[in-house]
């Protein structure tokens, strides 16, 4: 059973999903907000939250008269928002520091919160962002107020309670623009939010949690209980032979400098992009940008201070060793990119200060893939005379009178480094 133990732990810190989410639902269960794991991307988890409807909040408070005799007094609709809002920021805390518990492998949690809106009564969307473990970490979580800061300390964050041009906080709580991020939409265009259908509802998430305790977690199947030698013996007969497992997805298709290809519908909707590399450090870049390549403003660039664009339609994802490589992802929805962008340039550049190029890189290799399970790689040339490379575009194009996305390989790059590609792709460099 030490053996089992030992892959299940091995498992969990290498982030299979299956086993996190299991592990991260399981911690929840009891939580008087619920939180569910829904996915595991590289070491970023996903997970969606079910806070409590402001409509089930008191609407007075315990006070005291002028002559100081107890009684109650009206909440005004500000001060109302402002206890729910605070209630959501110290459950959004929680769930961050349970997951990050629970899952040692997981750097950042991607978190979207659910409630039943009070003006139409329906689930909509009411906060979503990425928080990193070290913020989450190292932030001190002692007074009340501390609650809000889940606002300042996330990457994207996105929040219906908003601040008023007077400095104080809008009173009316409305449902968040999801429609550039598809995983939010989907669930909520999926879901069904009547507790009274019978079905497995977003409103019973709650409950549905904590009457499916992973049966991993039962006594029975505990990996350190102590077994008596009876039930040992009886269990240990030759194990049989394993069933064969299915094949595996198809191998990426290798491209070749200034190669193009279509791309599959499905990409559209969800491409991942990995650079695996050894032998010196690279930084990822994505620009967004119209027909002449050139952003429209300083927001359409993608790097490690500002890492996604278009509302999250591009971002990077983060960079982590994997063995004796470094690999640095990031997601693309090509369907949400607004029309002007008609071209998304992926690039890797070099620290300057260090005086390498890419020419120290090994093993350097681009990897793309979709729903689909189609799948492209690309190698780039090894060049000691330039710091900064753009190593493919995918591009808007029309075929047969339909609109269509294309891949082209490109391995060319700029001796100056990410000045120099900036720069070239119209970003404001001081």
């Amino acid at each position: 059973m030490t053996g089992e133990a030992n892959q299940w732990w091995q498992s969990l810190i290498a982030n299979d999903e299956e086993t996190v989410c299991e592990v991260v639902n399981y911690a929840f269960a009891d939580n008087p907000a619920a939180g569910c794991a829904v996915g595991v991307d590289g070491s970023v988890l996903s997970v969606v939250m079910r806070h409590q409807d402001i409509d089930s909040l008191p609407d007075q408070t315990p006070g005291v008269t002028s002559s100081g005799r107890p009684t109650l007094k009206t909440l005004s609709k500000r001060d109302r928002t402002l206890w729910w809002l605070t209630s959501m920021g110290s459950n959004i805390i929680a769930t961050l520091k349970e997951g990050f518990a629970t899952a040692p492998g997981i750097t950042a949690i991607d978190l979207a919160v659910l409630t039943r809106l009070p003006d139409t009564q329906r689930l909509g969307f009411v906060a979503y962002g990425r928080w990193t473990r070290q913020v989450v970490e190292a932030g001190p979580w002692r007074e009340t107020g501390d609650a809000l800061r889940f606002l300042d300390i996330g990457q994207d964050v996105a929040c219906s309670v908003t601040t008023t041009a007077s400095g104080n906080l809008s009173s009316t709580i409305k449902p968040l623009d999801t429609s550039r991020l598809p995983g939010l939409q989907s669930l909520l265009d999926h879901a069904q939010d009547d507790a009274g259908s019978g079905d497995m509802t977003l409103a019973d998430l709650d409950g549905g949690l904590r009457t499916h305790v992973p049966a991993a977690h039962h006594a029975q199947q505990d990996p350190y209980r102590i077994r008596p030698f009876a039930e040992w013996k009886s269990q240990s007969a030759p194990a049989q032979p394993p069933a064969p497992t299915a094949p595996g997805p198809s191998p990426a298709t290798a491209l070749v400098p200034g190669q193009t290809l279509t791309l599959p519908e499905e990409a559209w909707q969800g491409l991942l992009i990995a650079f695996t590399f050894a032998g010196a450090d690279a930084d990822l870049t994505l620009f967004l940008t119209d027909s002449e390549s050139r952003v429209t403003g300083d927001e359409d660039f993608v790097f490690y201070n500002q890492p996604s664009a278009a509302q999250g339609a591009a971002r990077l994802l983060g960079k982590q060793v994997e063995g004796q490589h470094t690999v640095e992802r990031a997601a693309v929805h090509l369907a949400a990119l607004p029309a002007h962008i008609q071209r998304l340039t992926i690039a890797i550049n070099m620290d300057v200060d260090t005086g390498l190029t890419c020419g120290s890189l090994t093993h350097a290799s681009l990897y793309f893939d979709c729903a689909s399970g189609a799948a492209w790689t690309f190698q780039p040339p090894s060049d000691p005379d330039i710091r900064a490379m753009v190593i493919a575009e995918l591009y808007r194009h029309t075929t047969n009178g339909q609109p269509t996305w294309k891949l082209r390989a490109v391995g060319q790059g700029w001796a100056d480094g990410l000045d120099g590609l900036a720069r070239a792709h119209g970003v404001h460099v001081e």
